[in-house]
């Protein structure tokens, strides 16, 4: 037997982690099923790193399972920054004489 810890987040801001205990032998999708997920096109790392599903564990591991990205980076950056600059405008005073 093994012990692994797995994290992973049903809901955007929420983790959770569960120690399981795994046969020898163990893989990535094994512990995916210990904690009731679908392995199918699952996003999963061990120790912070992308790993497929038939990776096999090691006592101690931390498996983590990931969600797809909603919206890229990039792009929710861009948007933030626009709608900080949008607010500052609205909030300068009027100068005297215009």
């Amino acid at each position: 037997m093994m012990r692994v810890e797995v994290v992973w987040s049903p809901g955007p801001r929420q983790t959770q982690v569960r120690e399981i205990d795994l046969g020898a032998g163990a893989t990535v999708a094994d512990a995916a099923r210990a904690i009731g997920l679908a392995d199918d096109g699952l996003l999963a790392g061990v120790w912070g790193r992308r790993q497929p599903p038939g990776h096999p564990l090691r006592d101690g591991d931390r498996v983590e399972f990931y969600r797809p990205l909603r919206v890229d980076p990039k792009e929710a950056r861009r948007l933030r920054y626009r709608g900080q600059r949008s607010t500052r405008k609205e909030k300068r005073p009027a100068k005297a004489g215009r």
